[in-house]
């Protein structure tokens, strides 16, 4: 082993899964920068960092030094001093007040900064504001250095520093040592693997029960991102002692006491297999059944409804068939009605007679949606005010939850939640807390799309459950009818192939698939219709009106490597932030990928950086007209969003859309996954790819299991409502 020491000059790449990376050192000494591999979270340029490893010949990249591990030093010369201080490490000091500060204390700068940060005062342009800001980055830094050097002597990545002290602050250490595995469920981007390395080199042995214990927390929370609520206790103790060799006893053990203590639950069914729950999933799951069972069977005294309907019609443009009209009566007068069916058949007409008919009722109807994108669209749609179901709860920071529940219930009369596919089993039972008693609820969805993001399959377990009344809308209207995006997505959906374009330059359609084999071909052909094809034929924004999709995160087409290239062409530039591998600059599009509720924005909003201020380090995201501020240590809560997974598009709709199918997505090529793509397309939707691919997607109908008892739930509650009565 070797060491080496040297100034990050730049980070060249750092996967945002595993922390792998190439950076590029300043050495003393040595005239090029040296380039060097390993593990590299939360590095940035500027930073001094001692590597050890070993010197390696890569055949195509020639020398590299190949870091086994790194912690991160303060320079010591005057210029490394400047840089270190002005590369935005240490908020509320920038390039300029970094030669400041070190022509004024010079060689003893970080003594200063380290024992008497008060005089810093005696630099000009540090007021008391600034002062307090750089004192706490500065301890920040010296707090995170310990941990890093605890996680080095102990053979760890100290690469993990930064998230860990994010997440508990100066309690690192102590939830370090107390127990590791806490940090696999609680810190983003470090899993088991990680967590045991910690606990191996902290003597932790591998068939302890607090490793047991933290496996099945872990693996609970793997299969709830997977959109599974519970897990059967069989598969659980399998899958966790096939993959980490830990004893069924132990496990059995291990499970018990997580029982005792309350930090799982186990649901026997009657003569099966116990279901093994997180206590929050268990909780939400018989609170939705309980709470829809009991808004379904209160009563809704209404006057006839046939009068309404008639009058309904003769305010509206447009007709309503017999389908329509059975839906709208179901929906007035009753509990819960569920509304399902494709674009083009009516959902959002029938939505609009619902709220003129709320207005003939002289009730009050409350519309919302899963997404900022969907609510937005509702509401130009009906012209009735829409929000998300998260503000419609109004999150309370103070609380730490939704200030609309059943003891602050919402004013409403009739509730619709649009998109309801989204919808998984947590917001789902949040929202029914906040529902009153005797108001009528409405889903409307599209049952062939994609599951939500979130735990559940909420919409179809409704819909298979039996229990209320279901609309199904198959009709497409002639209106519809002239578009290929909609008649193509019911042929997809039925398993047929999409009709072609006619291949007349002088005659435009809104759907097109474009033959390409190679990646490097899609490619190529996405970034010539992004950029020239597109805005001189339709007049579209390449940035605000194009999204790309793609099936998978990973791979030469998933959304990191091409939002790499897709940045790199519309959006090029020298003036970033970097953060985890990833550059953020000025005009960037981004979406958030986790629910902050405090800043109030959710999983797959997207927005555009309008600002990146070096100095404290913060990053500002326009959503939509709301500014929302973000420090260096947040931005893992975003990501480029020039492409997105299919997933992550759920809900919105988008001028155009482009996207690839492509046999290196075969694992992921599923019918309702492009069925999915294609309806989020509004003026255009192309698709890039082969023949091949989209006839495996097109067979390919199963569906993922996800296991929840949301739908037994159910019907036990009807049998109990049953019984009452």
């Amino acid at each position: 082993m070797e060491v080496i020491r040297g100034e990050v000059e730049r980070v060249t790449f750092v996967s945002d899964e595993d922390g792998y990376g190439v950076i590029r050192l300043r050495v003393p000494g040595v005239s090029d920068p040296v380039t060097a591999t390993g593990y590299f979270f939360d590095v940035s340029p500027g930073e001094f960092l001692e590597l050890t490893g070993q010197w390696a010949i890569h055949e195509k990249y020639g020398r590299q030094f190949k870091a086994k591990s790194y912690r991160s030093l303060l320079p010591s010369s005057l210029e490394a001093m400047r840089r270190y201080l002005g590369s935005g490490m240490i908020r509320g000091i920038g390039p300029v007040l970094a030669d400041r500060i070190v022509a004024k204390f010079g060689e003893k700068t970080f003594d200063v900064m380290e024992k008497d940060p008060d005089r810093l005062r005696e630099v000009d342009g540090i007021g008391p504001v600034r002062l307090e800001c750089i004192k706490k980055a500065w301890d920040e830094q010296k707090d995170i250095r310990e941990l890093m050097q605890f996680m080095q002597n102990h053979g760890l990545p100290g690469s993990y520093a930064h998230r860990i002290f994010r997440c508990y602050g100066k309690e690192s250490l102590n939830v370090l040592k107390s127990d590791p595995y806490r940090v696999a469920i609680d810190v983003h981007g470090i899993g088991f693997i990680s967590a045991d390395k910690i606990a191996m080199a902290l003597g932790i042995p591998p068939d302890s029960l607090i490793r047991a214990k933290g496996a099945i927390l872990y693996m609970l929370h793997e299969v709830g991102s997977d959109g599974h609520v519970c897990y059967p206790e069989h598969l659980l103790l399998d899958v966790v002692s096939d993959k980490l060799g830990i004893s069924r006893a132990t496990l059995l053990l291990g499970l018990e006491e997580l029982e005792r203590a309350n930090l799982v639950l186990r649901d026997n069914r009657s003569g099966g297999d116990n279901f093994v729950y997180l206590p929050g999933f268990h909780r939400c799951e018989v609170g939705a059944a309980q709470r829809l069972a009991r808004i379904a069977a209160m009563p809704r005294p209404l006057p006839p409804i046939g009068p309404i309907i008639e009058y309904v019609q003769n305010k509206l443009p447009f007709a309503l068939d017999d389908r329509q009209k059975e839906a709208l009566s179901t929906a007035l007068s009753s509990g819960v009605t569920l509304i399902t069916g494709g674009p083009g058949t009516g959902k959002t007409t029938l939505v609009k007679a619902l709220v003129e008919a709320s207005r003939v009722l002289n009730e009050r109807i409350v519309l919302a949606a899963p997404t900022g994108r969907a609510a937005k669209r509702l509401e130009e749609s009906t012209g009735q005010r829409a929000s998300t179901i998260h503000r419609l709860l109004e999150y309370s920071p103070r609380d730490g939850g939704f200030s609309r529940n059943e003891r602050n219930p919402l004013k409403g009369d009739v509730f619709v939640i649009d998109e309801t596919s989204m919808l998984d089993l947590v917001l789902l039972y949040h929202f029914l807390k906040a529902v009153p008693d005797g108001a009528s609820l409405v889903f409307v969805g599209d049952a062939d799309q994609l599951p939500s993001v979130g735990p559940g399959d909420v919409l179809r377990d409704l819909i298979e459950s039996g229990v209320f009344r279901v609309i199904r809308l198959n009709t497409i209207y002639r209106q519809a009818r002239k578009s290929a995006i909609i008649i193509n997505s019911h042929r997809i959906r039925e398993g047929k192939f999409p009709l072609k374009h006619d291949g007349r330059k002088d005659r435009l359609s809104d759907f097109y698939f474009i033959v390409r084999e190679d990646p490097e071909d899609v490619i190529r052909t996405m970034i010539k219709l992004c950029a020239e094809r597109i805005p001189a034929r339709f007049g579209l924004d390449p940035i605000k009106d194009v999204q790309i999709l793609t099936p998978m995160n990973r791979g030469p087409l998933g959304t990191y490597a091409l939002n790499r290239i897709l940045q790199d062409v519309f959006n090029p530039g020298s003036i970033q932030i970097e953060r985890g591998g990833m550059r953020f600059r000025p005009g960037d599009k981004v979406m958030q990928i986790r629910n902050n509720y405090e800043k109030d924005v959710f999983n797959g909003d997207l927005g555009r950086i309008v600002k990146v201020d070096f100095e404290y380090q913060k990053v500002f995201v326009d959503f939509e007209g709301r500014v929302i501020e973000y420090d260096v240590t947040e931005l893992d809560e975003l990501s480029l969003a020039y492409a997105i997974s299919i997933h992550k598009a759920q809900g919105s709709e988008y001028p155009a859309v482009i996207f690839p199918v492509v046999t290196h997505h075969y694992v992921l090529l599923q019918r309702n996954l492009v069925y999915t793509a294609v309806t989020r397309g509004k003026k255009l939707v192309v698709m890039i790819g082969t023949y091949r691919a989209l006839a495996l997607a097109l067979k390919n109908t199963k569906l993922q299991k996800r296991y929840s008892l949301l739908r037994e739930r159910l019907i036990e509650e009807r049998e109990k409502v049953g019984e009452r009565r």
